[in-house]
């Protein structure tokens, strides 16, 4: 894929990516809220994967809105888990 005029290298994220950070950030790192930040964008294809994972990607526009402080972080988290049980 060739990057547009302007953006030479930069490529959306797909869902290859969303994947790899799944497959560690729950299993190996215990996160309980996955969040994918580009200061890119997303392909359409990882719109749904994030939903079927329950990963939240934060793409320019997103990240524009919140360094604006029009929004709150927890604004954009609209799909915020409950917190995970205390293992023994």
């Amino acid at each position: 894929m060739q990057a547009p005029p302007g953006r030479p290298g930069r490529s959306a994220i797909g869902t290859p990516d969303l994947q790899r950070l799944n497959g560690t950030a729950r299993p190996v790192h215990k996160a309980d809220v996955v969040v994918m930040l580009t200061n890119g964008r997303f392909t359409r294809d990882a719109h749904p994967c994030s939903k079927d994972t329950q990963m939240h990607l934060f793409d320019r526009d997103v990240l524009a809105r919140w360094a604006a402080g029009s929004w709150s972080l927890w604004d954009l988290l609209q799909r915020i888990p409950p917190p995970r049980r205390p293992q023994h």
